[in-house]
């Protein structure tokens, strides 16, 4: 059997295809029913937000308030969201004692489980590259069972193939932050807002592109703009697209002609403002060197 990378971790070091035989089975009526669902640490997908806002009749603001929590995708920068444990415990806010409570609904992550999924891309390729790792739990009795199936098959089995799909920008958007580094400079606090709005909270988000400020400075057809405001999903792509074009430059959304011109202008004006400053501090340097 393979050590795992770390003595406490749970995850066998292994990246494993989609052909890769499992083992695995849960069911009602295992020793173990519930176990994993009595100490979560449960990272969501803005499609698990969606999700699971539909299902409660909440907007996804009062969601986020009630039922999550942020955390750091990276040091300082971008942020993910968990779901929130039950008041003074560990377990998920949706279990009882038959089973959870949104099972048709349930986070990506309850769908993979015992697997995990590894998104990697390559230096010069354009699309990631999927690969799962086995996760073996000492309470779970689920690897035990006498069923043996493929990873794409458990995939498909457990609808977790369209919320791949789904939340696939996400990913993307994640895997182009962590890789580019550097090199986009470190997010303002306006940037930072703008992420968790567009992944995460599609109501205010919907909100933010109907209002007189977007339509000032963006034009968008009529068409895509009434499929953002009627559609979560909709709403969703298009902020994953906003993003890409406010943190990495990708131009997918038309700017006003007036708007671009009074963009560049400030542009300008920064970047002369810039090289003044930098002129100033080079002749006081100069006039320090010549009064020693």
């Amino acid at each position: 059997m393979t050590a795992a990378p770390l003595p406490d971790s749970p995850v066998v070091p292994a990246a494993l295809d989609g052909s890769k035989t499992i083992r695995f089975r849960c069911h009602r009526g295992i020793a173990c029913w519930n176990a994993c669902c009595s100490s979560i640490d449960l990272a969501l997908t803005p499609v698990d937000i969606v999700r699971l806002t539909r299902r409660l009749g909440l907007r996804s603001g009062e969601f986020l308030a009630a039922y999550t929590l942020p955390y750091e995708l990276e040091p300082g920068g971008i942020t993910g969201v968990k779901l929130r444990p039950v008041e003074g415990g560990s377990a998920c806010p949706f279990v009882r004692s038959d089973g959870c409570t949104v099972y048709a609904d349930r986070p990506t992550a309850c769908r993979y489980y015992p697997l995990a999924l590894l998104s990697m891309r390559r230096q010069g390729e354009s699309r990631e590259r999927d690969a799962y790792a086995l996760v073996r739990e000492p309470h779970c009795l689920g690897h035990g069972a006498q069923r043996t199936l493929t990873i794409d098959a458990y995939r498909a089995e457990q609808g977790a193939v369209e919320a791949d799909e789904l939340a696939r920008g996400w990913r993307q958007l994640i895997l182009k932050k962590k890789s580019s580094g550097p090199t986009i400079g470190k997010p303002g606090a306006r940037s930072l807002q703008l992420w968790f709005l567009a992944c995460y909270d599609v109501d205010a988000l919907r909100a933010f592109v109907a209002g007189d400020g977007f339509q000032a400075l963006f034009e968008l057809p009529s068409a895509e703009l009434d499929a953002i405001l009627a559609d979560d999903y909709a709403a969703m792509r298009f902020g994953f697209r906003l993003l890409r074009q406010v943190l990495f430059g990708e131009q997918t959304i038309a700017l006003r002609a007036d708007a671009a011109a009074r963009r560049r202008e400030r542009v300008r004006a920064h970047r002369a403002e810039l090289e003044l400053e930098a002129a100033a501090q080079r002749a006081d340097e100069r006039f320090d060197e010549d009064a020693a």
